[in-house]
């Protein structure tokens, strides 16, 4: 890690690229979310190509904090530091000496530690749910905070029969199909994903043509 960051520190210099001087946290943006979703879609690529793409998310965790380091607001160690803290923080029962019975409840007591964290202030739901997320990915989040049912495929019949033909009546048959896959256990997000990428390497290849 720290060769990467001395890297980094190396195109950030003067002397460096012109182009890595010139980014910052708000140009790096999309940088991060595309890195993320390649590194997504290679979870299912094999063990090469995630080592890969893991070593691009992790690029831009030593960009962004090399840029703040430049800055003054907080560098490497702070992100190392604060992960491994909260990771402890929030497994007393491994850390400590809390006692939890199943997976359940480690969700539910990780739960109460962050709304501690927040001297118990609640968020606002949309504030919980990344904006950024694919839209299937923030329709399951919201699902999930309302408290909603899940779903099955007579739902999804229903909304397509009472849906009218517009954005907001897809938007229903949507949301119904995301309530659909959640009832399945299926995360309706990555299995759009991998469906597409399937259709997407189906297609002849223009140099093969």
């Amino acid at each position: 890690m720290q060769e990467l960051l001395t890297t980094l520190r190396r195109l950030r210099a003067p002397d460096g690229c012109p182009w890595d001087r010139e980014q910052t946290h708000a140009s790096l943006r999309p940088y991060l979310l595309e890195e993320a979703a390649e590194a997504v879609d290679a979870v299912s690529e094999g063990p090469q190509a995630l080592a890969a793409e893991l070593g691009d998310v992790l690029l831009q965790v030593a960009f962004h904090s090399v840029i703040a380091q430049e800055a003054g607001t907080f560098d490497y160690a702070d992100v190392e530091r604060g992960i491994v803290d909260k990771l402890v923080r929030r497994h007393p029962h491994v850390f400590g000496d809390v006692q939890v019975e199943d997976a359940d409840e480690v969700i539910a007591n990780w739960q109460a530690i962050k709304a501690a964290e927040r001297g118990g202030r609640p968020r606002r739901p949309a504030d919980q749910v990344p904006a950024a997320l694919g839209a299937l990915a923030r329709e399951t989040g919201a699902q999930k905070l309302a408290g909603d049912a899940k779903g099955d495929r007579a739902g999804v019949q229903a909304a397509l029969d009472r849906a009218p033909d517009s954005a907001g009546g897809v938007a229903e048959v949507l949301a119904a199909t995301v309530a659909w896959a959640r009832s399945l256990g299926v995360d309706a997000e990555v299995a759009l994903r991998e469906h597409t990428q399937a259709r997407l390497l189906a297609l002849p290849d223009p140099e093969e043509g």
